[in-house]
C-alpha cells in the first residue's frame, strides 16, 4: 500500500511560510508516497496556488458540520473544497480535549467532509492514564465506532492513531505498542467494512521525526504518518518523506 505522509501545521505559519510549500513541491515528483500539508485556514488559498501543477496536496485542520449558516468564525467543508482542499483532519486530540469534541461531533464533521467530496483523516488515541489502565484498545475502538460515518470507504477515509501522551512530548510508544494498536484498528475496520477495511490507510502520529520514521514505517499496518512540528520545515519533513520510500 502506498504510504501517506500528512503534515499538520496546527496554529503555525505566516505568508513567509509559503517558501516551505515551494520547497516541498520539488520532493513530490520523485517521492514514493503521497504528501499532504494541512496549513492554518489563513494560508490555504496561497498553499493551493503554490502547490498547483505538482503532486503536493493541501488539506485543512478542521471544519464545521454544517454547509453554511450563522456560525461565526467557522469554516465549512464545502468552503474548503471550493478553496481546493482535498483532506480534512478531524477529531485530533487537541480538538477533542480543548474544545470538548466528542465522537458525535467528530462523526458529524466527517459526514460533512464526505458530503463535500473530501477525505476525512479521523484521529484516535488514548491518554497516558487510559494506557496505564490497560484501556488503550478499548478507547481507540470506541472512538472508531463512534466517529466513522456509515458508507465510509478506503477512498474517503484515513485513520490516524495518535497516542495523546506522545504528541509533542518527544515520547514514542514502543514498536510493540504501535503495532498492537494498528493491528487492532485494522481488525475493527475489516469487521465494519469487509475487504475494503484492509485498504484504509492507518497513519501513526506522535513525535514522528526523520530519525525514528524508518522503524515506525517498518511496522505492520503502519501506512504513513501524521506529522506535527517536524512538518513545519521542508528540510526536516523531507527526511520523513524519504523514510516512507
Amino acid at each position: 500500500m502506498r504510504k501517506l505522509i500528512a503534515g499538520n501545521w496546527k496554529m503555525n505559519g505566516f505568508v513567509s511560510s509559503q517558501a516551505e510549500i515551494e520547497a516541498l513541491k520539488g520532493l513530490t515528483g520523485s517521492a514514493a508516497c503521497d504528501i499532504v500539508v494541512c496549513p492554518p485556514f489563513t494560508l490555504i488559498d496561497r498553499a493551493v496556488e503554490r502547490a498547483r501543477e505538482s503532486h503536493l496536496v493541501i488539506g485543512a485542520q478542521d471544519c464545521h458540520a454544517q454547509a453554511c449558516g450563522a456560525h461565526t468564525g467557522d469554516v465549512s467543508a464545502e468552503m474548503l473544497a471550493d478553496a481546493g482542499v482535498r483532506y480534512i483532519i478531524l477529531g485530533h486530540s487537541e480538538r477533542r480535549m480543548s474544545y470538548g469534541e466528542d465522537n458525535d461531533i467528530v462523526l458529524a464533521k466527517a459526514i460533512a467532509a464526505h458530503r463535500a467530496g473530501l477525505i476525512a483523516i479521523i484521529c484516535v488515541g488514548e491518554t497516558r492514564h487510559e494506557r496505564d489502565e490497560g484501556r488503550a484498545i478499548e478507547v481507540v475502538g470506541d472512538q472508531l465506532s463512534g466517529s466513522i460515518p456509515q458508507g465510509a470507504n478506503s477512498a474517503n477515509l484515513v485513520i490516524a492513531y495518535e497516542p495523546v501522551w506522545a504528541i509533542g512530548t518527544g515520547l514514542v510508544p514502543t514498536s510493540e505498542q504501535i503495532e498492537e494498536v494498528h493491528s487492532a484498528i485494522r481488525r475493527l475496520l475489516e469487521e465494519r467494512m469487509g475487504r475494503d477495511g484492509s485498504l484504509v490507510k492507518i497513519l501513526y502520529g506522535g513525535s514522528v521525526k526523520a530519525s525514528n520514521a524508518p522503524a515506525i514505517f517498518g511496522l505492520s499496518n503502519v501506512n504513513g504518518a501524521l506529522v506535527g512540528g517536524a512538518s513545519l520545515k521542508a528540510s526536516e519533513f523531507a527526511g520523513i518523506i524519504s523514510a516512507a520510500g
